[in-house]
């Protein structure tokens, strides 16, 4: 099964190494991806290990999950920023 949890997409990748190295020590866990441009983390696991006991072990690492409401406070991915530019550059 996966999981995402929606994270903070200002981590360094010194920081992103530490967290796969860390959730690979959960038993359960057999794979995880980082997105650092939308603010992803994608975990694969068993049932051995549930939501929640990652989303701790994450917190623990100083990732905690965002909430939906928060996603829209957020700072605007590479994509929408080129996206933006893409849209203005049209209207001139």
């Amino acid at each position: 099964m996966f999981s995402t949890f929606l994270v903070s997409k200002d981590q360094c990748l010194t920081c992103n190494n530490q967290v796969l190295k860390e959730l690979g020590i959960l038993q359960g866990i057999f794979g995880a991806e980082i997105d650092r441009i939308d603010g992803k983390i994608v975990v694969s696991h068993t049932d051995e290990v549930n939501r929640e006991e990652i989303t701790a072990k994450l917190l623990s690492l100083g990732f905690p999950e965002r909430k939906e409401e928060e996603l829209e406070a957020d700072e605007p991915s590479i994509l929408d920023a080129l996206y933006s530019l893409k849209v203005k550059s049209l209207k001139v």
